[in-house]
């Protein structure tokens, strides 16, 4: 059961498994009837999945953008110093480096390759830049 839950990873068929390693525990210290096997292995699955799932999933998930503050992640890339790779024309999308990776750019006014720039604002994965001031 431990196995499945990678094919179907939902969480509940872990518990199962937890369950019966529980009931392969007890029976290696005592003897115990069919009946109470089924009885303490679904109460235990039961239990755990009840108890454990919700901590657990948010465990495995890792961190959600949605349940992030926007601001967050806003002031994660403001303010940063990104050069263009490729060319930025308003209303087409360019493409920036930043931290040594790529990122989707736009930008209310043309930007040529090799421009260091800064960045003002993000939407999903395209940064907004605007070209750095001389002097």
């Amino acid at each position: 059961m431990l196995l499945l839950e990678f094919a179907m990873p939902s969480l509940i068929i872990f518990f199962f498994g937890i369950g019966a390693w529980i009931i392969a525990l007890l029976c290696l210290f005592t003897d115990i009837s069919l009946n109470m096997q089924l009885t303490i292995f679904l109460f235990a699955s039961v239990s755990l999945v009840l108890s454990l799932r919700k901590w657990l999933k948010n465990v495995f998930v890792g961190h959600i953008s949605t349940k992030q503050d926007p601001d967050e992640l806003l002031k994660e890339f403001v303010g940063e110093k990104a050069i263009v790779k490729k060319q930025i024309s308003s209303g087409t999308i360019g493409k920036v480096e930043l931290h040594g990776t790529n990122w989707n750019a736009e930008s209310d006014e043309t930007i040529p390759e090799e421009t260091l720039v800064e960045v003002i604002g993000k939407n999903n994965i395209t940064l907004k830049v605007k070209p750095m001031q001389k002097g």
